[in-house]
Formats: structure tokens, C-alpha cells, sequence
């Protein structure tokens, strides 16, 4: 998968700064209901400037945080190098590094991510993610829909698609929420889904 970012790396500092500033109380707070209990292993997919890791590694989870861009990737190394989350350079829908890791997950956080997949990536990101996540591990997915902003590499998401996507891997949706305002400013017109769905099936 391509970052989606190219044609505003003069940008990637002010993204890197106003991420790490984001709440992740707020910015995932429809999803905190649905976290597994403490010590458990959670993989965070885009894990963009790493404030989402570092948040539930404060709350007492194990986690691996995968993210494509190398420079989100060290400034999150270098602005939680207190934590013990396990970071790793790779990107979906393949994410090759996780054929050799020998750890399942109980959850798995996909946030502002899905939408730089293309159909057929989102297909192969789903066929793996089903291979890397417990029975009855969850997985939580914020969809946007709106105008591409800065990046060039956003596609549409339906909701319903992908909810139906996952159904084929074995999940089940047990949390939908259309309709969400983003958390950053000026845009007005990006709204949100957010899902959870939960492993049922093999």
C-alpha cells in the first residue's frame, strides 16, 4: 500500500505534531468499550505518529503498532521510547512482517487508515487480519467519506461493504456509528463510521 501522502511531505511535521496532540479518549472513544482486558496483545494497523499505541500501552496492554511511513514511524519511536511497544515498519493490506510472528491478538485498532486501500487491497488486508486476530478478538475500523484532502491516494468507503467483507472472514459487526464529525479542524465536510466486529468463525 502507498502512504497516500505524497505531494505534502512539507506537511508531514504539523501532521506529526497536531497527531501526537490528538486525545485518544476522543478520538477513539467510541471503541474504549470494546477493548479486551488488560495485558492483552492489540495490534494497531497505521499507527501513523504512534499516540494511539502509546495511549493503550499506558492502559496496560501489549502492543504492536505497524506503520508504512518512516518518518511517522520514528517520530512516534522517539517521542514513546519510554513505552514497551513493539513497532514495526510494514504496511497493508500485506503486512509481511506479521508471517513470522508468532503472537495472535485479542484486538486490533484500524483508525483513519482503511480508506488509502484500494478494493482489492481491502480484500487482502481482511483475508490477514482474519489470520493474526484471536476467536473473539475484535476489530475496530473508523471509515472515512468526504473530499481527499492533501492526500492522493484516498478511495470511497461503504460502510455495508465492508462490514460484509469482514462477514466473509469469519466476523460479525456488533457496533456501527455512522455519521461522526472528525476531531480535526476544518473538516467540516469528513465524516466518519466507525465499526466493531468481532471473530466468530475460522
Amino acid at each position: 500500500m502507498t502512504s497516500g501522502t505524497e505531494g505534502y511531505e512539507r506537511f508531514i511535521p504539523l501532521f506529526i505534531e497536531s497527531s501526537q496532540a490528538l486525545d485518544f479518549n476522543l478520538v477513539c472513544k467510541d471503541f474504549v468499550s470494546f477493548l479486551p482486558a488488560k495485558n492483552s496483545s492489540i495490534l494497531d494497523l497505521g499507527s501513523g505518529a504512534g499516540q494511539n499505541s502509546a495511549a493503550l500501552d499506558k492502559l496496560g496492554f501489549n502492543v504492536t503498532a505497524i506503520e508504512p511511513m518512516a518518518a511517522f514511524l520514528n517520530a512516534a519511536m522517539n517521542e514513546y521510547k519510554g513505552t514497551s511497544i513493539e513497532w514495526l515498519h510494514d504496511s497493508l493490506p500485506h503486512i509481511a512482517c506479521l508471517d513470522s510472528h508468532d503472537e495472535t491478538f485479542d484486538f486490533v485498532l484500524i483508525n483513519a487508515v482503511w480508506h488509502h486501500l484500494s478494493e482489492t487491497e481491502r480484500d487482502i488486508a481482511a483475508s490477514k487480519i482474519s489470520t493474526v486476530i484471536k476467536m473473539n478478538g475484535r476489530c475496530a475500523i473508523s471509515l472515512r467519506n468526504g473530499p481527499s484532502g492533501m492526500g492522493t491516494r484516498v478511495f470511497q468507503i461503504d460502510s455495508k461493504n465492508t462490514i460484509n467483507l469482514f462477514e466473509s472472514y469469519g466476523f460479525k459487526c456488533i457496533f456501527k456509528l455512522s455519521n461522526q464529525a472528525s476531531v480535526l479542524p476544518n473538516k467540516e465536510n469528513v465524516k466518519w463510521t466507525r465499526v466493531v466486529l468481532e471473530k466468530v468463525t475460522c
